[in-house]
């Protein structure tokens, strides 16, 4: 993962969130974000790849400074910028 260090990526997690921002860290047991979107799709109708979609095509909007996600809940990571249209 440190080669996804300072660049924005998408956290897809095991329960309904998804998270995307900086990485900023990443240690043995939390992925740390700056300036990152934590998004519950249970608060929306949409599902998590138009979400993440959505995100690539118009920015991301953060409503966290900092976010710490804990590694044991982390399915996947992947580069915003890898997101396929």
């Amino acid at each position: 993962m440190n080669e996804f260090l300072n660049r924005n990526v998408v956290i897809d997690v095991q329960s309904q969130f998804v998270y995307v921002g900086e990485l900023a860290d990443v240690s043995d047991k939390t992925v740390m974000l700056n300036n990152a979107d934590v998004h519950d799709l249970r608060d929306s109708k949409t599902t998590r790849e138009v979400y993440v979609l959505d995100t690539k095509l118009h920015g991301i909007r953060a409503n966290r400074k900092k976010v710490m996600v804990a590694r044991n809940q982390v399915v996947s990571i992947s580069l915003l910028d890898d997101v396929l249209e």
